[in-house]
């Protein structure tokens, strides 16, 4: 058993008592830390995961300790490929029946994977936007059929900071892109329902062992710095807090939006270096061949005007 870890959060703890939530990759990394906050709020939490028995490690850890701050949550787990409908439509069901109701969602699940967008094999490419994409649509979906339609709800949606393009991952930038519509969309069609419907967009910045064990090794994130006006990297708990106070009356009048968590690096800087290099020169009317050849075309020989230049 790993050691215990210290919850707390800066909102009360009773801020969502008796609510009921659903986090999708809700056992490690961003997911763990938004599911240990919500039930330190007196929320009841559903996680789910494709890997069921890492998942159900990580529930035993965190039922263990959320104990000292609030016995009273209750904390459930389920296998759920977020790309099998039927699995989602399950895991709304399921979570309907053993807690009685729906207050928020938040999708979190994803994955990836780094490639030069000319290695990526459509293969790779499907899964990427399945997962990130269609998964997240099919959750959207089911919990708005399922209770939200009548009731009412908030969903939030943890994206990307892909607002620069995002080069050696253009499967999930894409994917994450099309959320970030989805969400307005959402927040449109829903909103007569009494559905909001937000994003976040963590910082490539955010540093968890979780993504440093993915990209296999943590010293990828110490070259994020220099580029981070904070000068140091983000925490999983500063996404958390973003995201709990979405799912809470304080942002009542918020919808639509997508707030990224990132202390502003995406507005000051690209993680991507390009080579030098000499491919892209400059245009030139005066050498262009086929505006020499219109010339040619228009010339009237059999006249003594002088040709026109385009």
């Amino acid at each position: 058993m790993a050691a215990s870890t210290k919850i707390s959060s800066v909102f009360r703890p009773s801020l969502f008592k008796d609510k009921v939530a659903i986090v999708t990759g809700g056992g490690t990394g961003i997911g763990k830390a938004i599911t240990q906050e919500l039930l330190f709020l007196g929320c009841n939490v559903m996680i789910a995961s494709r890997n069921i028995e890492r998942l159900a490690h990580s529930a035993d850890q965190i039922r263990n300790d959320i104990k000292p701050y609030n016995s009273r949550v209750r904390l459930e787990h389920m296998q759920c490929n977020i790309r099998n409908e039927e699995q989602v439509q399950n895991l709304i069901s399921t979570t309907l029946t053993k807690f009685g109701k729906l207050d928020f969602l938040v999708n979190n699940g994803g994955g990836q994977f780094p490639s030069p967008a000319a290695d990526i094999r459509l293969k790779g490419w499907n899964a990427v936007i399945e997962t990130n994409l269609t998964g997240t649509f099919l959750c959207c979906r089911e919990a708005y059929k399922q209770w939200f339609e009548e009731h009412g709800g908030v969903i939030v949606n943890i994206i990307a900071d892909m607002w620069k393009g995002f080069p050696m991952m253009s499967h999930t930038g894409a994917a994450r892109a099309a959320v970030d519509n989805l969400t307005k969309s959402l927040a449109i069609e829903w909103a007569d329902k009494g559905v909001r419907v937000n994003s976040v967009a963590p910082g490539s910045s955010i540093y968890s062992e979780t993504a440093a064990a993915n990209y296999g090794s943590a010293d990828i994130f110490n070259s994020y710095i220099p580029k981070v006006p904070a000068q140091r990297l983000g925490r999983v708990e500063e996404v958390s807090s973003c995201v709990c106070y979405l799912l809470s009356p304080a942002a009542s009048f918020i919808s639509g939006e997508t707030v990224k968590v990132d202390a502003g690096a995406s507005l000051y800087s690209t993680m991507w270096t390009i080579p030098d290099h000499n491919k892209l020169p400059a245009y030139s009317w005066d050498n262009d061949s086929s505006v020499a050849a219109a010339d040619d075309d228009n010339d009237d020989s059999g006249g003594s005007g002088t040709k026109s230049k385009l």
